[in-house]
């Protein structure tokens, strides 16, 4: 499982030109999964993303979680993070996992975040052509693979 963190002021999903979900300062979770992942990956990663003290304290500097700052998350699903790009130009899409193999895994990315910060999830929708809208603050993008765990 591949996942982006973004550090946002506010972001939002629209779906057929509605607003489907918005969040304020928080984070942005763009989740890419393979066949091979697992409740040990989403567990791991749930736990790194809530502790990730990528937000300022007093002093201006980065030692706050997104818990610690009572701020929102925001999660959406993305296959293209699975891209493999070594060959030609075209990304293959090969490792990304098939729908009925993604969605059961992604909800339960969503539930177990949910449960581990204590709030709701804001969420896009799995398979929907979405327009995501962010504002980053610093910018802070966090790149994370549980398979790489580094």
């Amino acid at each position: 499982m591949r996942v982006v963190v973004q550090r946002v002021k506010r972001a939002r999903v629209e779906i057929e030109g509605a607003v489907h979900s918005e969040i304020g300062n928080g984070l942005l979770i763009f989740v890419g999964i393979c066949d091979e992942d697992t409740t040990a990956d989403i567990e791991w990663l749930c736990g790194k993303i809530s502790k990730l003290r990528i937000f300022d304290d007093e002093n201006g500097i980065m030692n706050l979680s997104v818990m610690d700052v009572s701020g929102e998350v925001m999660v959406v699903s993305q296959f293209t993070l699975m891209a493999l790009v070594a060959h030609g130009n075209r990304p293959a899409y090969i490792r990304a996992a098939r729908p009925e193999i993604a969605i059961p895994i992604y909800e339960e990315f969503v539930t177990t975040l949910q449960t581990i910060i204590g709030k709701r999830v804001a969420t896009g929708v799995f398979g929907a052509d979405m327009k995501v809208e962010l504002l980053n603050d610093g910018p802070v993008t966090i790149l994370i693979d549980s398979k790489r765990r580094e």
